[in-house]
C-alpha cells in the first residue's frame, strides 16, 4: 500500500498499549504516592524498548498522573488536599450517578457479577492481600458505570483514578472496614432497583473513605520537601 508506514503504525500501537498497561498499574494501585518509576526498569518488564515506555510517561505527566521532578526523577505524585477534595466531590456526583441508573438496568447477572467482586474483596481482605483487595475495589467501581451503560462518564473516572489510585492504594490496608462497609448497603439497593438509595450509598462510601485519605494527605504534606521545578526532557 503506498505511502502506508506501517512501522509508524506499530510504533503507534506498541505505544498506546504501554501507556494502557501503565494506567491499569496506576488505577489499580501497583505503584503508590513518591514511587520513582525508571524508564530502563519499566521497559525490561513490560519487555519493549525505552522509547514508547517514555512516551507513555509523557502522556501520564500530560495526565497529572506523573511528574517529572527532573530527567532521572519520575514520580506518582501524592494529592494536595485541595486537588483529593476537588477529585472527591466530583466522583461524588458521577458515581453518585452511575450507581443510580446502573441499579434502575441492572440484570440478575451483573448483580451476580457486582455480588462476586464483593466476596472477592472479602476474601482478599481476610488473606491480608491489600494489592487484590485494591484492585477488586477499583474494578468494583468501574463496574457501576458499565452497568449503566455509560462510557462517556466512565471514561472520566478513569482519568480520575490514575491520580486516586495509587492515594487509595496507600491507604487501603489500614484503613479496615471504611473502605468496603457500603459496598454492602449499595448491594442492597441494587438488588432493589432503587436508584436513589444506590447513589445514596456510593456517595456515602466516597466520603466516609476520605477521612483516612485525608490524614495521609496531611501526614505526607507535613514530611516531604517542596519538590524542585519539573524539567520536561527525559533520558532513560
Amino acid at each position: 500500500m503506498s505511502g502506508f508506514d506501517l512501522t509508524l503504525l506499530e510504533h503507534d500501537n506498541l505505544g498506546s498499549t504501554i501507556y494502557q498497561r501503565l494506567c491499569e498499574a496506576l488505577m489499580k494501585g501497583v505503584f503508590k504516592p513518591n514511587d520513582r518509576l525508571k524508564i530502563r526498569d519499566l521497559a525490561e518488564r513490560l519487555g519493549t524498548s525505552v522509547t514508547p515506555v517514555r512516551d507513555a510517561i509523557l502522556r501520564l505527566v500530560q495526565d497529572q498522573a506523573l511528574v517529572l521532578r527532573s530527567p532521572r526523577d519520575i514520580r506518582v505524585p501524592m494529592l494536595t488536599r485541595a486537588a483529593y477534595l476537588e477529585i472527591r466531590d466530583i466522583r461524588v456526583n458521577l458515581e453518585g450517578l452511575a450507581a443510580a441508573r446502573a441499579a434502575e438496568k441492572a440484570t440478575p447477572a451483573q448483580i451476580a457479577q457486582l455480588e462476586a467482586l464483593l466476596n472477592h474483596n472479602e476474601d482478599a481482605l481476610a488473606a491480608g492481600d491489600t494489592a487484590r483487595a485494591t484492585e477488586l475495589n477499583q474494578i468494583f467501581h468501574f463496574k457501576l458505570s458499565e452497568i449503566a451503560d455509560m462510557p462517556v462518564l466512565g471514561d472520566i473516572l478513569r482519568r480520575l483514578w490514575l491520580q486516586m489510585g495509587p492515594l487509595i492504594a496507600d491507604v487501603y490496608g489500614g484503613a479496615g472496614r471504611t473502605m468496603i462497609d457500603h459496598h454492602y448497603p449499595l448491594m442492597e439497593a441494587i438488588r432493589r432497583h432503587d436508584g436513589p438509595a444506590a447513589a445514596h450509598a456510593i456517595q456515602t462510601d466516597i466520603l466516609l473513605a476520605s477521612g483516612p485519605i485525608l490524614e495521609r494527605i496531611d501526614g505526607a504534606t507535613m514530611a516531604t520537601p517542596a519538590p524542585a521545578p519539573a524539567s520536561r526532557a527525559l533520558v532513560s
